[in-house]
């Protein structure tokens, strides 16, 4: 195992971002950079042991500067969406940006993915630390939030994700990786033909195109979103089916079938022409699918030149229920002041 540091360019700040690849004896290899703790290569092996690119991304620092789909980044404070772009929490109402909208998307336009994060290299671990002081009011939200995230490549070709933090207030914590997946790497413009199993039974429906939950749990059976038995994504992705009319395709959370806070195995994702198989394992309560409706392929050029397409990649975004502040029934996304936020999410390769 190695990990190798080099300078990935300058913000326009003047800002210096390095680049981390981490390597296993397995010669997979996970590319990451300080700027929006972002991980932006991801080789793993096919069925033949030759190694692909499976996660959508930009060759260069300038393409991230902008990142409009957030390939790769960690989201924060709060992932997904908060209704009205604001919450009270302990009688006092706090503001955020309406950057979706009415609605506040992945915590505004100063998100996590758009920050300089310090660093620290444990080569023994074979695992890069990022951390940020987050201030006071930082993006609206209370409290200074002191936060890390760890990437860990292991040897048995998993990439673990974990979070932790603490606030000197209550806060929101809700954090997640936005990284785009395509088995058959990213350069394949199309992920209609994995293969997609999620454990859960119940899903979270949204009131429209906004997507903003109505506050139910739906069952999946007899649905579209069903995905308790193995199916391709194409399979029903365009059915004549509310929910999916109003978010393009699947993006929606799904209410994971878990025994309680321990980390479980809740979706794979398997690709039929590599033999690329992903395993995604969380102690979180529930995993946003999106499969990459809103990619435009509006001229952006990507890496290795691609322009990419709608549903060129899929997201299993694990996360707190979307605007789970203001659900009674939701699981809390509340951060007590003095507690530890600690939670990872895996994904591995198998």
């Amino acid at each position: 195992m190695s990990i190798l540091q080099k300078s990935y360019g300058k913000t326009l700040e003047g800002d210096q971002i390095t680049e981390f690849i981490l390597q296993n004896e397995r010669g997979m290899k996970v590319h990451l950079i300080n700027y929006g703790a972002i991980m932006t290569k991801l080789f793993v092996p096919d069925k033949n042991n030759e190694f692909a690119d499976v996660v959508l991304g930009y060759d260069n620092l300038e393409g991230y500067l902008k990142n409009p789909g957030y390939f790769g980044a960690t989201i924060g404070r709060n992932g997904n969406r908060i209704a009205g772009a604001s919450f009270e929490i302990n009688g006092v109402t706090y503001q955020l940006d309406k950057n979706e909208g009415e609605n506040n998307l992945h915590a505004g336009f100063d998100g996590y993915n758009k920050r300089v994060w310090d660093f620290t290299v444990n080569e023994e671990e074979n695992e890069v630390v990022f951390s940020l002081i987050s201030p006071d009011k930082d993006q609206g939200f209370p409290g200074e939030f002191k936060v890390s995230v760890t990437y860990k490549l292991t040897s048995d070709n998993a990439v673990s994700i974990g979070y932790e933090g603490v606030s000197d207030k209550d806060t929101i914590a809700n954090m997640t990786n936005h990284s785009y997946f395509n088995l058959a790497g990213h350069t394949s413009n199309s992920i209609l033909d994995h293969i997609l199993w999620i454990k859960a039974s119940k899903f979270v429906p949204v009131v429209d195109s906004a997507a903003i939950p109505s506050g139910e749990l739906w069952e999946v059976k007899g649905t579209p979103m069903d995905f308790t038995s193995k199916k391709a994504v194409a399979d029903e992705i365009d059915a004549d089916y509310e929910q999916l009319k109003f978010t393009g395709g699947y993006d929606h959370n799904y209410a994971l079938d878990k025994r309680g806070k321990e980390q479980e195995l809740i979706a794979t994702v398997e690709d039929p022409k590599s033999g690329r198989k992903m395993e995604v394992y969380t102690d979180l309560p529930g995993v946003q699918l999106y499969a990459g409706n809103f990619i435009n392929g509006d001229g952006d050029v990507c890496k290795d030149g691609v322009v990419y397409q709608k549903r060129s990649g899929l997201c299993l975004e694990t996360q707190y229920f979307p605007d789970a502040i203001h659900q009674e029934n939701f699981e809390s996304p509340i951060l007590k002041a003095g507690e530890n936020y600690k939670t990872t999410t895996v994904y591995k390769f198998v």
